[in-house]
C-alpha cells in the first residue's frame, strides 16, 4: 500500500465520489471533496472528517495533494483535473483506486457502447447458477472502491467499466477482459470517435484473457438459447459465455443462467400487453446503435418513440435504415427537429408529439393487436428527464394507466 497518500482530493460528490473519499479516509489519508454544485449533499460522509468544498474549482484546493481521484461524471478538462495533470499531481478513476485496494481479487471487466449492464448481470447468474460467489461492481453497480472493502477475499467481481471510468486507469489488470461492440458515443465529453474508441480499449490493458468482438458473433453455438429477446442480446450472452468459460465455469451453469435469466430494466423490457398490443420499454438506448438493435430486436409491426436531448450523433444512418415493419414514429424533445430532417431526407412519415405521455397516447391509438409500442429513443434523456432510468419508470407509468 506504498501509494496510499498523505492528502487526496476527490472530484465529484456523486456515489462513486463518496465511496472513494470513504475508502480513502478509512486509511487514514486526509480526503477533500470537491464538487462544482452548491447543492450538493454530504450524505454518508457527514462526520467522518472529510472535507466538503461546495460550489467552487478553486486550484487552491490541490496544494498539498498527493492524488486527485476523480468521479466518472467529472471531464478530464475540468478546471481542477486539469490543473492537477499540469502540476504532475496523479489523476486517477475511481476505478484505478478500487483497484488498488483490492486484495488480490480476480476481476472480469466488461465495456462496450451497449449492452455492458444486460452482460454484467448474466455473467453474475451464470456464476450463481454455478454456486461461486460473485460481485458487481462499477458502471451501474456499486462503486469498485467500495465493493473492495467488503469482498471477501478470493471472490470474482464482474466489473462494468464506462469509457468514462477507463479514462485515467494506471495498473487496472483484468483476468478477463470483454469488449462488446463500439459505435459512436458520448462525443460531447470525448469530443472525437477515436478518444472515445481510445478509452473503451484501455481495458485490454494488462488483461491476461482479452475477448473484442472479432472472437465473437451472433450465430455461435451457446449451451442454451437465451430468454431475453433480439439478436443484439445473442451476442452479448455469446461473450458472457466466452468469459465465464474463461473463468472456469462449465456448461451446465452457463446453460441455466442462459435459459432463466430475464434482462434488465430499461432494456427491451416488456412493461405490459393490453389488447394484444405489447409496450416495450428501451429507454437505455441513448444512441442509433442501441436504437437499430431495439428496432431489429422485433419482426412485428412497431410504432417507435424516438427523441430526447442531443449527443452530437447523426441520425442519418438511422432514418435511412428504418425497416419496413415501423408504421408509425413519434419525436419527443429537443432532438426532434435534428431528428425529423434526418426522417424528411429518408422519405418517412413521422408525428411531432413533443413529450412522451403524448408519444404513447398516439402510439397506443395507432396499434392494432399483434403490434409493439417500443420506446427506444436513440438519444439521451436530459431535456425532459433525469436519466433514462426516469423516463423508463415514467414510460411504464403511462404504459400502466392506459385503458
Amino acid at each position: 500500500m506504498s501509494w496510499v497518500p498523505h492528502r487526496a482530493l476527490v472530484l465529484g460528490l456523486a456515489v462513486t465520489g463518496e465511496a472513494a473519499a470513504l475508502a480513502l479516509a478509512a486509511r487514514g489519508v486526509e480526503v477533500v471533496v470537491a464538487d462544482r454544485s452548491r447543492e450538493a449533499r454530504p450524505g454518508r460522509l457527514a462526520g467522518t472528517g472529510v472535507e466538503l468544498r461546495l460550489g467552487t474549482e478553486d486550484e487552491g484546493l490541490l496544494t498539498g495533494v498527493d492524488l486527485v481521484v476523480k468521479s466518472p461524471g467529472v471531464p478530464a478538462r475540468s478546471p481542477l483535473a486539469a490543473a492537477a495533470l499540469e502540476r504532475g499531481i496523479p489523476l486517477w478513476s475511481e476505478i484505478e483506486l478500487g483497484w488498488r485496494l483490492l486484495a488480490g481479487n480476480p476481476v472480469i471487466g466488461v465495456t462496450g457502447t451497449k449492452g455492458k449492464t444486460t452482460t454484467v448481470r448474466l455473467l453474475a447468474a451464470m456464476f450463481e447458477a454455478a454456486g461461486r460467489d460473485v460481485a458487481l461492481a462499477g458502471n451501474e453497480h456499486t462503486p469498485l472502491s467500495e465493493v473492495a472493502v467488503t469482498v471477501a477475499e478470493g471472490t470474482w467481481i464482474v466489473c462494468e467499466l464506462s469509457s468514462f471510468q477507463l479514462e485515467h486507469v494506471e495498473t487496472l489488470a483484468c483476468e478477463v477482459a470483454v469488449l462488446l461492440n463500439l459505435a459512436p458515443d458520448h462525443l460531447d465529453r470525448h469530443g472525437t470517435f477515436e478518444a472515445y474508441r481510445d478509452a473503451k480499449l484501455r481495458i485490454f490493458e494488462r488483461a491476461r484473457v482479452k475477448i473484442g468482438p472479432e472472437d465473437f458473433s451472433v450465430d455461435d453455438p451457446l449451451p442454451a438459447e437465451p430468454l431475453i429477446p433480439g439478436a443484439h442480446n445473442r451476442e452479448n450472452a455469446v461473450a458472457a459465455t466466452l468469459a465465464a468459460r474463461a473463468a472456469g465455469i462449465d456448461d451446465a451453469a452457463i446453460g441455466e443462467a442462459l435459459r432463466t435469466f430475464a434482462g434488465v430494466s430499461h432494456r427491451l423490457e416488456l412493461v405490459r400487453e393490453l389488447r394484444g398490443v405489447r409496450y416495450v420499454n428501451d429507454s437505455k438506448a441513448t444512441n442509433t446503435a442501441a436504437a437499430r438493435r431495439g428496432i431489429a430486436a422485433y419482426d412485428a409491426p412497431l410504432h417507435v418513440i424516438l427523441g430526447g436531448s442531443l449527443k452530437g450523433e447523426d441520425f442519418g444512418p438511422l432514418a435511412a435504415d428504418l425497416p419496413a415493419n415501423v408504421q408509425s414514429i413519434h419525436l419527443i424533445g429537443v432532438a426532434s427537429d435534428e431528428l425529423a430532417a434526418a426522417l424528411d431526407a429518408a422519405g418517412r412519415a413521422y408525428e411531432r408529439d413533443g413529450d412522451l405521455a403524448t408519444a404513447v397516447r398516439r402510439a397506443a391509438e395507432l396499434a392494432r393487436p399483434g403490434d409493439v409500442v417500443l420506446l427506444s429513443p436513440a438519444c439521451a434523456s436530459y431535456d425532459q428527464f433525469r436519466n433514462y432510468e426516469e423516463r423508463g419508470e415514467t414510460f411504464r407509468r403511462l404504459v400502466e394507466e392506459l385503458t
